[in-house]
């Protein structure tokens, strides 16, 4: 089995809801960084040298790789990063190996033979 890694940076106000909508569409978990900071294309806003920008949280899902692209639009509509920008990014890059991870791939089996 292949996975993906899908990074995605979040308004933290959305992470649980993107946890959620990647979780209903095959996603088996997720790691949670809080207080990520970034800047897009605009510089970021200060007032009396205090930043007025919103927190960013990087979640990060180890998915199928079969499932991958499913998931990771479903992020990017759930956090609106393409009606709202500056809401946040979401990629997905190749694993090579992973470790940890017969648990998911027991439970993934079947659900990757449907999709098949």
């Amino acid at each position: 089995m292949h996975f993906k890694l899908i990074i995605s940076f979040v308004e933290d106000s959305k992470t649980d809801e993107v946890m959620n909508a990647a979780r209903e569409a095959g996603a088996t978990g997720a790691t949670v960084i809080n207080n990520a900071r970034g800047e897009g294309l605009q510089q970021k806003k200060t007032f009396f040298g205090l930043s007025l920008e919103t927190q960013r949280d990087v979640v990060l899902f180890l998915v199928e790789e079969h499932l991958s692209r499913h998931i990771l639009e479903k992020i990017a509509e759930i956090g609106q990063f393409e009606e709202r920008p500056g809401t946040g990014i979401a990629i997905q890059i190749d694993v090579e190996d992973a470790v940890g991870v017969a648990h998911q791939i027991e439970k993934l089996v079947d659900v990757v033979e449907a999709e098949l």
